[in-house]
């Protein structure tokens, strides 16, 4: 392109994208934008998913100035990775740039080169994975099923809700992950559905799958007593439940409502350690409390005590709680408030993405660990005491960054957020910065599919499951919001081989959930295991528990 025609392209461009996105805030009239005919909105990009620096030299060069350079806005300009061109299709945009609408003030882009109107288009729909906790790309339901549909077989080792199925191992290894941005970052939620007339959990021939409780709020982690009971918390009403005993049918004996107005309480423990406890600890969004506890109560015996203040929202709200086998230390995990937003210059990110360890009377409070984005679920190896981990990593990278993961986790140890992942892979959103920490980043036992969304985890324990069991890591994946095509919305199993170590390979053990690409049924969120050595799954979905159990020989 000349410079001549470069300069008036530049003026084209930036005149029009301020155009665009003043006229874009403005409410709708219709359920198209702008009025684009139906022809435009189901017009392909035909470069859809490349990211060419060409691509972003024409942002900078046209529109940043105005916009930003991260699309975050300046003045009254608004930012471009917001609005509702997000919510467009890349047609009805390449419609609306190349018509232009003289009436309000924008150009017509016909002057430019197709594929540059479609690579400024890709652009724009990353935008919001340059910019820390700006907005993803929506996907309607039909456009979720549509892709889907579309959408070839992936290449191994990653997958999708398609080729999800209880027996299927896979092992991703770090040469296995792409380039950041190597597709564009998806923003496909799951629309919520009844559980269809014939849909039911899949598992394994030899194992069965019972509906335990059903019509709860939210049901959460859950968590088993030293007398066999089960504790879960139900978030959302602030409440803690209590199940006793499993009746014929797979179905809870009885239950109980053993507290109420809790600040979004997820973490449940038990102390001291042992067959004998005197408190229930608590996980509060904003704190732990705890309750004097006797084995067998199905209500608090006294009220709530403060034991200590963590970290409150907003972001990642849950925070979960493990003892020491010895009792003598508390741990205690907090999730980051953001996707990406850098410690150094946001002081809302002060002792989050970590793990803080206490004394049980709350005192002496440090960093265990530090930069593990969302340590959603906490276990103690019951054989070696180490700390184990269910991490949800960041998003807006891709469909296939970054993993998700368990691991153990070490006293001082440093995962990567938000600067690095994945044992030294620098966050482009990040570049540059902290290069003296690439060498210190822990590269994760057991690699996850990235958007898994992986939250509790429980230790085997039981003797009812086939030998081989015996020792292994449950845990469940809430599924994602973040790819083009879902994944997890599974348990998955986590063979240690009764060495009490991780080789990296984990394993589908209970699926069904996903009708399609745009609706889902259910939710694994919390694992334990029972006295009789069942597993009881708890479903945010389906507002539900699940009883597991072995018959087969």
């Amino acid at each position: 392109m000349k410079a001549s025609a470069r300069i008036l392209t530049a003026a084209l461009v930036s005149s029009a994208f301020l155009s665009l996105f003043l006229i874009a805030s403005l409410p709708a009239q219709n359920s198209t934008f702008h009025d684009a005919p139906v022809s435009a909105k189901q017009q392909k990009n035909p470069f859809e998913g490349q990211h060419p620096a060409s691509a972003r030299a024409d942002y900078l060069h046209s529109c940043a100035s105005c916009h930003g350079p991260n699309g975050e806005g300046t003045g009254n300009i608004p930012a471009l990775a917001t609005g509702k061109a997000q919510g467009a299709s890349d047609g009805e945009l390449f419609w609306y740039i190349t018509k232009g609408d003289l009436n309000n003030g924008m150009p017509p882009w016909a002057s430019l080169e197709e594929e540059q109107r479609w690579q400024i288009i890709n652009y724009l729909r990353v935008l919001g994975s340059l910019k820390p906790g700006s907005p993803r790309v929506q996907l309607s339901a039909d456009e979720a099923v549509a892709t889907a549909s579309n959408a070839p077989p992936p290449k191994a080792p990653f997958t999708d809700y398609r080729f999800e199925k209880p027996g299927t191992v896979r092992k991703i290894t770090l040469k296995d992950l792409p380039d950041p941005l190597a597709t564009s970052s998806s923003g496909n939620g799951p629309q919520l559905v009844p559980r269809p007339k014939d849909a039911w959990p899949q598992v394994l021939p030899g194992f069965k799958v019972e509906l335990y409780a059903a019509g709860l709020d939210e049901p959460r982690l859950v968590r088993t007593a030293p007398n066999g009971d089960f504790f879960v918390a139900e978030s959302h009403s602030g409440s803690l439940l209590v199940f006793r005993g499993i009746t014929s049918d797979g179905k809870a004996a009885q239950s109980e409502t053993f507290a109420t107005g809790l600040n979004r309480p997820f973490g449940i423990n038990f102390y001291p350690p042992g067959p004998d406890p005197q408190w229930i600890y608590i996980g509060n969004t904003d704190s732990v409390v705890r309750f004097p506890y006797r084995n067998g109560d199905l209500k608090a015996r006294g009220p709530a005590e403060h034991i200590a203040d963590v970290p409150p929202g907003p972001g990642h709200w849950t925070r979960d709680i493990q003892f020491s086998l010895d009792g003598k230390k508390m741990f205690v995990s907090v999730g980051s408030a953001s996707n990406i937003d850098d410690p150094d210059s946001t002081p809302g990110e002060k002792n989050r993405a970590d793990v803080l360890e206490f004394n049980p009377d709350g005192s002496a409070m440090s960093v265990f660990a530090y930069g593990i984005r969302n340590c959603v679920g906490l276990a103690v190896n019951p054989k070696t005491g180490e700390l184990w981990c269910s991490v949800n990593e960041r998003d807006a990278l891709g469909d296939n960054l970054v993993p998700d993961y368990i691991t153990h986790v070490q006293e001082g140890g440093f995962y990567g957020w938000p600067w690095w992942y994945m044992g030294g892979h620098q966050d482009p959103r990040h570049e540059g910065k902290h290069p003296e920490l690439k060498d210190k980043v822990i590269t994760p036992d057991v690699i996850l599919h990235p958007h898994n969304a992986s939250l509790e985890l429980t230790f085997y324990t039981g003797k009812q499951f086939p030998a081989e069991y015996q020792g292994d890591i449950f845990a469940a994946e809430h599924g994602s919001w973040n790819r083009s095509v879902r994944v997890g919305y599974e348990l998955i199993r986590v063979p240690l081989h009764q060495t009490g170590h991780a080789t990296g390979e984990y394993e589908d053990f209970m699926t069904g959930f996903v009708v399609d690409n745009g609706h889902v049924w259910g939710r694994p969120v919390g694992v334990t295991v029972a006295p009789d050595g069942s597993l009881l799954v708890t479903d945010d979905g389906s507002k539900s528990i699940w009883r597991v159990s072995y018959t087969g020989k």
